[in-house]
């Protein structure tokens, strides 16, 4: 594994780059990255959406997103709702809109879980990763950047939705050749970095 370190898009944002070999089935030349900012700000072809399971925008990254991202987004959610997805996306499931106005070319809505402490869900959770990555593929995507999926209001502890989203990516064979996670927080942004630093 290789560490090296740079500015990123924007200069006042460190980010340190982490390329896998070979990571248990993963893409064996895929960059992972932490950026510490805003992912609606991100210039990669797909950012992923810490979605409610209406679809229909909620707080957070999700109200951030569908408020950067304009009417289009809401306007295909409303469009998923109608058709697949009547009841809402379920957890752990993706799905992919337009990214409206955003740099990105499209966005990747997915239902993390509500962190239990009697029942385990990280399953759930590692599923968003992974369904996230297979939605990517189906478009073609060759960026992505992730968000810490239920580390917020979730509830979920950084540490483990750091080690699962990190162990899943890894492990998840994909095209996508660059990963980034936005971390909102220093708490979430150094969680992950102790994550990308295990083996």
């Amino acid at each position: 594994m290789r560490f090296t370190t740079g500015p990123g898009e924007n200069s006042s944002l460190l980010m340190r780059f982490v390329t896998g070999f070979g990571h248990s089935g993963g893409t064996a030349d895929m960059k992972i990255s932490l950026v510490r900012g805003d992912i609606t700000e991100q210039e990669v072809d797909a950012i992923v959406n810490a979605a409610n399971s209406s679809l229909l925008g909620g707080g957070g990254v999700d109200g951030a997103i569908h408020r950067k991202g304009g009417p289009e987004i809401l306007d295909e959610c409303r469009k998923l709702r109608a058709s697949h997805y009547a009841g809402g996306l379920p957890t752990g499931q993706a799905v992919a809109t337009t990214a409206g106005r955003l740099s990105a070319k499209w966005v990747i809505h997915t239902v993390g879980p509500v962190y239990s402490a009697s029942e385990d869900r990280s399953a759930q959770l590692a599923s968003c990763h992974r369904e996230s990555l297979r939605a990517a593929d189906d478009l073609g995507v060759a960026s992505i950047a992730f968000p810490a999926v239920s580390a917020g209001i979730y509830g979920w502890p950084v540490d483990d939705a750091a080690r699962i989203a990190v162990g899943t990516v890894r492990s998840t064979p994909t095209n996508v050749n660059d990963v980034r996670f936005v971390l909102f927080t220093d708490e979430a942004y150094e969680a992950y970095e102790r994550a990308l630093m295990k083996p």
